[in-house]
């Protein structure tokens, strides 16, 4: 894994990003040494979400198997997020 500083990438995007797309090289952006964000390739990213969705469904499964898990109507769902 790489670190570079914003400056560093402005003056390399295009090698950055092709070593990120096509060598899968994750890099890590600082700003003032300070670590900000990441550039990470498409199937890294199709990856995360994968997990992410994976533990979610898991959480629910969890939930829903639980029978001491009070289920909130669906109305009253809408109403705490404002949709109604």
């Amino acid at each position: 894994m790489l670190t570079k500083s914003i400056g560093d990438i402005h003056r390399e995007m295009a090698n950055t990003i092709n070593m990120v797309a096509h060598e899968h090289e994750r890099v890590i952006l600082e700003r003032r040494g300070k670590k900000v964000a990441a550039l990470i390739s498409m199937e890294d990213l199709q990856l995360l979400e994968r997990i992410e969705d994976y533990i979610d469904v898991s959480e629910a499964e969890r939930l829903l198997a639980d029978p001491m898990e009070v289920p909130i109507p669906y109305e009253e769902v809408r109403k705490e997020l404002g949709l109604v």
